[in-house]
């Protein structure tokens, strides 16, 4: 029988559904600075899904941040998500 390896969960904050780490954008909030996690700190996840629902991503990302400017995060957050599509 084949071994089952094992396969990290995470939930997106948009929508609270459980999914493979793997299939998540993982992402962080400092200083009220939204960046790609750098692997100190606190860090959220969204899924693939909600980053083409601007409404639920808008609500995530200021929830995450606790308030600061939508429009810098928004810009921000777009250019990571390009970043990452091209990686």
């Amino acid at each position: 029988m084949a071994k089952k390896f094992h396969r990290p969960t995470r939930m997106c904050v948009a929508c609270r559904q459980k999914t493979a780490q793997q299939n998540l954008l993982r992402l962080q909030c400092s200083d009220g600075e939204l960046a790609p996690f750098t692997g100190v700190g606190r860090s959220f996840y969204l899924c693939h899904d909600c980053l083409s629902d601007e409404k639920k991503l808008v609500r995530a990302v200021m929830r995450q941040c606790r308030g600061g400017d939508k429009d810098k995060h928004m810009n921000t957050l777009k250019e990571i998500i390009t970043d990452d599509r091209k990686s």
